[in-house]
């Protein structure tokens, strides 16, 4: 089996420890964590399962790369750490151990990546011999192997809108929630992950990866932005209370443009509340889905909703995109070492994890 470290303890981590104990060819061997409350608690807690799973959080990196791991799932953020991300990554990659994680946005598509973020991860796999696959937690398989799948369907294609429609209020990460997007803020607040070409930053590598599956070359890509207020105060249950006239609503668009026209789109429509905006996309039960959508002959829609942690919305995406990334460890260890990306790395079924469910 192989060795396997989860690395944070997060919305990604929690999901990437039940994801790990589940699959057949890996072995949770270690648990790393920053918050000095969470060292020694047992995985099986952190990962919200019953029982012990005999493996006690710990802050000992270096401990922990030195037994040479065969596989590190880093679920650590890297919104506001991008640089630290980076060096943590490669420092498990040169200690061997094949890498997945939603991390690093830009290296979606690895072939474009800017040289300061891929140069030293090629160096990293030179000297260590491990490898990296990078799939996004909102979540990739949505913006990247099921478009192209259902794509295939059709007899032709005009073009291709990928949507996150998301009540937020489900979300369990205020930070984000509030300070990057920017829900509860003024309006005339500038939340970083609205700013400007920032989508772009976030969500291109995924129109590129698309674009190539495709065969067809990108003129250009073009971002769109609208942002509502909330028209009166609302209570959430996880994050408390946003005041009428602050933002409530956000959808903006990723737009891979192709003979003049946007062919290909990454769509976000995310709300704090059921209430604003109520004209954009909502998805079938108000609270979460991701949806693609072919335009072409015939037209095809396809609206997938998760739940996980309960009936968490927000939980199911991190559990399917983690879900991907974990899946991926057995079939990189067998490839040769490198940095891979979603077309490189096959989607494969549940193999030998019918009924491995401990929760």
């Amino acid at each position: 089996m192989i060795s396997t470290v989860v690395w944070g303890t997060g919305n990604v981590g929690r999901a990437a420890i039940r994801a790990v104990e589940a699959h057949p060819a890996l072995k949770l061997t270690a648990v790393l964590v920053h918050t000095p409350e969470k060292v020694g608690r047992d995985a099986a807690d952190l990962a919200g399962l019953e029982g012990q799973l005999g493996v006690t959080a710990t802050d000992d990196i270096d401990a922990v790369l030195a037994a040479s791991p065969g596989a590190v799932v880093y679920a650590a953020s890297g919104d506001l750490r991008p640089d630290e991300a980076l060096d943590d990554i490669g420092r498990a990659i040169r200690a061997g151990a094949v890498v997945v994680t939603p991390a690093l946005y830009a290296l979606y598509d690895q072939r474009n990546a800017p040289p300061e973020l891929r140069d030293p991860l090629v160096a990293a796999v030179a000297e260590g011999g491990g490898s990296l696959f990078v799939s996004g937690v909102d979540p990739g398989w949505g913006n990247d192997v099921l478009p192209l799948l259902v794509s295939g369907l059709g007899s032709t294609v005009d073009a291709i809108r990928c949507q996150e429609i998301f009540d937020y209020s489900t979300y369990d990460q205020e930070d984000s929630v509030r300070h990057l997007i920017g829900m509860g803020h003024p309006m005339d607040y500038e939340p970083l992950m609205l700013a400007e070409t920032v989508p772009t930053m976030v969500w291109g590598g995924q129109i590129r990866l698309m674009a190539r599956a495709l065969g067809v070359e990108l003129d250009d890509m073009r971002e769109t932005l609208e942002r509502r207020a909330l028209d009166a105060p609302v209570s959430t249950r996880t994050m408390g209370d946003f005041e009428a006239g602050t933002q409530g609503a956000v959808r903006f668009e990723v737009q891979g443009i192709v003979g003049g026209v946007p062919r290909i789109v990454i769509e976000h429509v995310t709300r704090i509340h059921p209430s604003c905006a109520p004209d954009w996309p909502t998805p079938p039960d108000g609270a979460g889905a991701h949806r693609v959508i072919i335009e072409g002959r015939p037209r095809i829609e396809v609206t997938v909703e998760a739940t996980d942690e309960g009936e968490n919305r927000s939980a199911g995406g991190n559990a399917t995109a983690v879900g991907r990334l974990v899946g991926a460890i057995d079939w990189l260890v067998a490839a040769e070492p490198g940095l891979y990306d979603a077309l490189d790395v096959p989607l494969r079924p549940a193999t030998g994890k019918l009924g491995r469910s401990k929760q």
